[in-house]
C-alpha cells in the first residue's frame, strides 16, 4: 500500500491530474438535469469506445484487399472462436450507435440546448453526427459482399454528378476509375484511421465544452435565453439548486448506458453479423445492393422522384440540411427554449420524422430497394441506377467496377459489357 502511494504520489507531481478530474467530477449541475432526458451523450461515448474496441480486434484479422476481403470476414464467422460474436457486436453497435446519436441531437434540439453560449457544442454534435454516418456508411463498404460492392458503385456515380470536380472525387474515393484493392484500403484507412481519430478529438472537444459552459438547465416555459443575462443567470441557478455532478447525476448515465451494451449483446447473439452476403460479381446483374437500415430512405426517395429531380436533389438537399443545422445556433441563439412554446420547431422535427419512417418503409417495396423487384425488370431503362449500371472489368485481382465519363460529365454515362 505504501509503494502504491508512493507511486501515485510520484506521478501526480508530475502529470497533476487529480485537481482536473475532481473539477470534473464534482462541477455542479442543474438539479432537474439529472434526468433520463440526459443520459442520451454519455451513452453515445459508451458505444463509440465498444467501436473503437471492437474495431480494433476486427482489424487484426480484417483483410482489406479485393481478394481477400471477403474471405476474412467468413474466417471471422466461421473459423475463429467467437469472431461471430465479435462481429455482430460491432455491427449491432454502429447502429445502436447512430441512433443514440440521433435521438441526443433530437433532444438537444428539444430542449433548445444549441441557443447561446453552447452554440458552438452544437456546431461539434452535428459534425459528429455526420462522422458517425461516415463510419456506418465505410463499415458497410468494409463488408465487400454483393451489396456493399454495388452500394459503392452507385455511390460512386452519385459522387460524379457533383459539377466540376465529379471525376476527380470519384477517383480520390476509389483509388483509380475501378472499384479494387485501392478502394478498400482507402475505404479501411477511414474507417480504421480517419474518421475514429477525427471523431475522438471532437468528442474530446465536446466534452470540454460541457465541463466550462454547463449543462443546458432544464427548459422551463417562460424562462428566455438572453446573451447579456444568461452566464449570471446560469451561474446563480447552479450555486442555488446545483448538486455535483458525482455521485447524483453520473449513475443514470452509468445505468442507462449498460442497459444499452446490454442491448446490444442481445441483438447480437439473437440476431448476428450483418452479412457477408454473396462474393461481389459484376456479372450478376439481377442484383438490389441494399443499404444499412438508416440509409435506406435514401433510395425510396430516389425511386419515387421523376429523373430530372434526382440530380437536384442528390446534391442540393444534403447540403441545405447540413448548412441549416450549422447555422441554426446563429441564427435562433436566444429566446425561448421549451419545447412547449416552439410549435414551429415541434412541426419541423415531427415531419421529417414521419417522413424519414414512411420513406424507411417504402424501401421495402420500392423498386431499387426491395427484394421482390428485380434491378432489370423493375427500374425503367432511364431510371439513374440503370444509368449508373457499371462498365464491368474482370482483372486477377478480383472483380471491379469501371464508371465511365465520369471525367467528361458532371453525371455518370456508364455502359455495361458482358462477362469476358
Amino acid at each position: 500500500m505504501r509503494i502504491l502511494k508512493k507511486t501515485y504520489g510520484w506521478l501526480e507531481q508530475r502529470v497533476q491530474l487529480e485537481g482536473p478530474i475532481k473539477e470534473a467530477a464534482l462541477h455542479p449541475v442543474p438539479r432537474n438535469t439529472a434526468s433520463w432526458w440526459y443520459v442520451f451523450g454519455s451513452a453515445a461515448f459508451t458505444l463509440l469506445m465498444l467501436q473503437v474496441v471492437t474495431g480494433i480486434l476486427l482489424a487484426i484479422v480484417y483483410v482489406p484487399s479485393a481478394g481477400q476481403a471477403w474471405n476474412s470476414l467468413n474466417v471471422l464467422n466461421h473459423q475463429l472462436e467467437l469472431g461471430w460474436f465479435l462481429r455482430a457486436v460491432h455491427g449491432w453497435g454502429s447502429n445502436f450507435m447512430v441512433a443514440v446519436v440521433l435521438v441526443h441531437m433530437v433532444q438537444v434540439f428539444l430542449f433548445g440546448a444549441y441557443k447561446f453560449p453552447r452554440e458552438l457544442t452544437w456546431v461539434v454534435g452535428v459534425f459528429l453526427l455526420l462522422m458517425t454516418l461516415g463510419m456506418a456508411f465505410t463499415g458497410q463498404v468494409l463488408r465487400f459482399d454483393q451489396d456493399a460492392y454495388w452500394g459503392l458503385g452507385i455511390g460512386a456515380s452519385i459522387s460524379s454528378r457533383i459539377p466540376m470536380i465529379g471525376g476527380s472525387v470519384v477517383h480520390l474515393l476509389l483509388g483509380g476509375p475501378i472499384i479494387a484493392g485501392a478502394t478498400l484500403s482507402r475505404f479501411f484507412a477511414l474507417h480504421v484511421f480517419v474518421i475514429p481519430g477525427l471523431m475522438l478529438a471532437f468528442v474530446g472537444l465536446h466534452v470540454w465544452m460541457v465541463l466550462k459552459l454547463g449543462i443546458n438547465e432544464w427548459p422551463a416555459p417562460g424562462r428566455l435565453v438572453r446573451r447579456s443575462t444568461y452566464l449570471a443567470e446560469y451561474k446563480d441557478l447552479t450555486h442555488r439548486d446545483g448538486i455535483p455532478f458525482v455521485p447524483a447525476a453520473l449513475w443514470k448515465d452509468v445505468l442507462f448506458s449498460a442497459a444499452i451494451l446490454a442491448a446490444v449483446v442481445l441483438f447480437a447473439c439473437v440476431f448476428g453479423p450483418f452479412g457477408p452476403s454473396g462474393q461481389p460479381d459484376p456479372t450478376i446483374v439481377q442484383t438490389v445492393p441494399k443499404p444499412d437500415f438508416f440509409f435506406l430512405w435514401i433510395y425510396a426517395a430516389l425511386a419515387y422522384l421523376p429523373p430530372a429531380m434526382e440530380t437536384p436533389f442528390i446534391l442540393i438537399a444534403p447540403a441545405v440540411g447540413i448548412i441549416i443545422l450549422l447555422l441554426l445556433p446563429f441564427f435562433a441563439g436566444e429566446g425561448e427554449k421549451s419545447w412547449h412554446r416552439r410549435p414551429v420547431a415541434v412541426l419541423v422535427l415531427s415531419t421529417i420524422a414521419l417522413t424519414w419512417g414512411v420513406l424507411t418503409h417504402l424501401a421495402s417495396f420500392t423498386p431499387g430497394a426491395g427484394i421482390l423487384f428485380p434491378l432489370s425488370t423493375c427500374i425503367p431503362s432511364h431510371h439513374w441506377l440503370v444509368r449508373a449500371l457499371p462498365f464491368f472489368k474482370q482483372n486477377n485481382a478480383g472483380t471491379a467496377i469501371r464508371l465511365a465519363g465520369t471525367e467528361e460529365t458532371a453525371g455518370p454515362r456508364s455502359t455495361r459489357s458482358p462477362p469476358a
